[in-house]
């Protein structure tokens, strides 16, 4: 993890979508559905059994359920386990909404981070996140010494930031315990000025929407559409690939197609090569994308046999990406 010393699994999950159904301040999903809450705990318990040592939430998710639920899989296997949560989000728990809006305050930091120990049912979390990406740095660095405090108090290990932009993970960064940085990068959507910042800081590359909010497992290739109370249903303007009305952007699906038989190559299923992608990109890189079941977790945990792409086979998908951006005049 980083420059942190703390060894965790080349593939982490991210548990947002174990929190179930939510919904933001004018009722429009959050979530990705309804969940079944003993499939989740039986999943999360398979990845252990499996290697699977990192798990990325965060205290919106669910608005708490997900930390709820990872807490109560884990139980007396916390100490096996790597946990990274996050806060900064507003949200109501009693009604399972999103209030609009975020907190940047360090008195927020510490309410939140003793609610997400409760939740959890720990004494510590291992990876702590700064989840407003676009946070001004004058409160981010105020933040950023606030996370030093809870490093030295024993309730953190470690800390960093979810953002896209590669300053404000610098900023992060100068503080001596920060170990990471969370952004968004996959095959559609490479981030390579974010990937270069971690190898020169050396903080891990902790990666969310790795395939692309499910694109890159194929499941939407025959025109399926998203369900009710899934946020890919009505997506956000930060969510693209889909349209509005839920069914994915056909140009998307067209540059899936594109390099299909190079992820698939050796074996592979759709999603597994696009988490070799990822490693291929670079070793700091820790994927974490979502589930719902323990079929879901086992075929990304099986992508960790084949391990990453060659650099052949990298350069090979540049190339089509490269012609399709092309013709797409992007």
């Amino acid at each position: 993890m980083g420059r942190s010393g703390i060894e965790v699994s080349a593939l982490g999950l991210g548990c947002w979508a174990i929190g179930g159904e939510w919904s933001g301040p004018g009722g429009e999903p959050y979530g990705w559905g309804a969940v079944d809450d003993e499939e989740s705990v039986r999943a999360i318990r398979r990845a252990v059994d499996l290697g699977v040592n990192f798990f990325d939430t965060a205290d919106n998710y669910g608005t708490g359920h997900s930390e709820r639920v990872l807490g109560r899989a884990l139980g007396a296997r916390r100490d096996d386990v790597v946990i990274a949560t996050k806060w900064g989000k507003l949200f109501q728990e009693e009604t399972r909404t999103a209030v609009g809006g975020a907190d940047d305050s360090v008195a927020y930091a510490r309410r939140a981070l003793t609610a997400s120990l409760k939740r959890l049912g720990t004494d510590h979390i291992d990876l702590y996140q700064l989840h407003i990406g676009d946070a001004e740095p004058e409160r981010a660095a105020q933040l950023r010494d606030a996370c030093e405090e809870f490093v030295r108090e024993g309730l953190i290990r470690t800390y960093g930031w979810s953002t896209d932009d590669p300053a404000r993970a610098a900023l992060f960064a100068e503080g001596p315990h920060c170990a990471a940085v969370q952004h968004r990068c996959n095959v559609l959507q490479d981030a390579p000025e974010m990937l270069a910042l971690c190898a020169e800081l050396g903080l891990a590359s902790v990666l969310r929407s790795p395939l692309a909010m499910g694109l890159l497992t194929g499941k939407f290739s025959g025109g399926r559409v998203p369900g009710a109370g899934d946020i890919r249903s009505a997506p956000p303007a930060w969510l693209p690939g889909f349209g509005t009305g839920g069914g994915a952007d056909p140009e998307w699906l067209g540059r899936v197609d594109a390099v299909r038989s190079v992820l698939t190559g050796g074996g592979r299923s759709l999603a597994q090569g696009a988490l070799a992608w990822l490693w291929a990109r670079s070793p700091l890189t820790v994927p974490v994308p979502g589930f719902r079941t323990v079929a879901q977790v086992e075929e990304n945990v099986g992508a960790l046999e084949y391990g990453p792409l060659t650099e052949g086979e990298l350069g090979e998908v540049e190339r089509i990406l490269g012609e399709a951006r092309g013709v797409d005049g992007e």
